[in-house]
């Protein structure tokens, strides 16, 4: 504990500190000041020097992230498979010799000795191919489709964890604002047991009240370090690499309604494209099931040379598979496609009842956290700082208790905290819209491009 400073007519000097409480007159422009630079300002630590801007996160995202490069890539294997699924199974090519009988080389001699050469190539029955690829066509869409929600997710992601760490460091800057008036009503405590007109509790209770925001600093410091942590490997660092602050963001403008969220949802969402795509899979499944029951052609050319006076010999055959069990592998095999072809039409009306809720339920907290921002900002705060500020003025001049002012802050710092936590859940929800919508939202596609 800090000596007891002298006392005097509007303020007291502290023990090694050499400013004095100010005088009551003042202290309405001090709150003025602290208020107006809180909520009016940009933040002091956003100005000048390095500072981390989402942009250009997710564009490092888009580039290094290791789910996003590991589906684009698996999105171009994928395109590689079409033209193998259209295209001829690989010919055979034969070759052989027969010889008559055993004792003796006969080629040349005997008319059954010969030298055999034939190619044959399978031919599947007329519109399977272009089934085929087209099937392949169809999943390679879907793939294309899981990729680029692979990387609305990974952007709405790094979005989140962006707005977090900001949050983390704006509520120690709000904590170490609050310190500073919370040491205001110390002096003035310290000031009123010199004079014998507090008790040494209170004093006590202020500077209780101040370890208690440190310990609050602390936890928020060890937020950032994880919040860090998870951010860096969002964008493809060093899970240690360092972050500078995160510059201080503006309220994202916002002003489609949720009629025409769900709409342009509908239209561009990656998770319905994926649904449809593997409709549209199943369906030519079927189709390509159905074919299956037609027969498919292997076309065989056979050259057979004969030595000394014999005439070479040449033949063209077809041979055709003959579906005998088709009960049992082709039957089944349509009986299958259909029921995955159900499978997929029910995902889809499931994926559109899911994305539907989702941007309801996203529309819905965004529309809540602007209200409540308005009303922290605009009501609770400037209220609370007007009454802080009336009862801290009274206790300095010899009026209240403690207690009593130290709630009143407390309910200051608990309303800012508020507010910006409300801020910070209004970006998040615009963020997760932005995934849902199919857009990359904030100017991001432009850069991304």
């Amino acid at each position: 504990m800090r000596d007891n400073p002298e006392s005097s007519e509007c303020g007291a000097e502290t023990a090694g500190r050499q400013a004095s409480i100010p005088c009551c007159p003042v202290m309405p422009f001090i709150f003025f000041i602290v208020f107006f630079l809180t909520f009016f300002l940009p933040s002091i630590s956003s100005a000048g020097g390095d500072r981390l801007i989402l942009n250009d996160l997710i564009t490092e995202a888009l580039k290094n992230n290791h789910e996003i490069l590991s589906a684009e890539a698996k999105t171009r294997a994928s395109e590689f498979k079409i033209l193998q699924a259209g295209s001829l199974p690989d010919p055979m090519f034969m070759f052989g010799y027969q010889n008559e009988g055993w004792e003796r080389y006969t080629y040349g001699d005997e008319v059954g000795a010969k030298w055999m050469f034939s190619a044959s190539q399978i031919f599947p029955y007329p519109g399977k191919l272009s089934l085929k690829s087209e099937m392949t066509s169809r999943d390679s869409e879907g793939q294309r489709a899981l990729a680029e929600a692979i990387k609305l997710k990974n952007v709405a992601n790094v979005k989140s964890l962006y707005y977090e760490l900001f949050l983390s460091h704006k509520n120690i800057e709000l904590i170490r604002e609050k310190r500073v008036l919370l040491e205001r009503i110390e002096d003035a405590a310290l000031s009123r047991y010199s004079t014998g007109m507090a008790l040494q509790q209170e004093v006590l209770m202020a500077q209780t009240e101040k370890y208690m925001l440190m310990d609050k600093e602390e936890m928020f410091k060890q937020k950032i370090e994880s919040t860090g942590a998870m951010l860096n490997a969002a964008v493809g660092r060093e899970i240690n690499a360092p972050l500078a602050r995160p510059a201080e963001p503006s309220p994202s403008a916002f002003h489609m309604s949720m009629e025409q969220l769900i709409s342009l949802a509908m239209e561009k969402s990656p998770e319905m494209k994926i649904k449809q795509k593997m409709l549209a899979s199943a369906e030519v499944k079927q189709r390509l099931a159905d074919k299956d029951y037609y027969p498919d052609f292997t076309v065989t050319g056979t050259y057979e040379k004969r030595g000394g006076d014999f005439m070479d010999m040449w033949s063209l055959t077809t041979a055709v598979n003959i579906p005998l069990y088709y009960k049992n592998k082709q039957r089944q095999a349509v009986y299958e496609a259909k029921a995955n072809r159900e499978e997929a039409i029910h995902e889809l009306e499931g994926a559109k009842s899911m994305i539907s809720s989702a941007v309801k339920d996203n529309y819905s907290m965004m529309k809540t956290a602007g209200r409540l921002m308005e009303l922290y900002k605009n009501g609770l705060i400037p209220k609370t700082y007007q009454d802080f500020e009336a009862a801290l003025a009274g206790y300095i001049s010899g009026k209240g208790e403690t207690s009593g002012v130290i709630a009143r802050l407390r309910s200051v710092i608990d309303f800012e905290m508020v507010y910006w936590g409300q801020f910070v859940e209004r970006e998040k929800a615009i963020a997760r819209l932005d995934a849902l919508t199919g857009t990359l939202g904030h100017g991001v596609e432009e850069v991304s491009q």
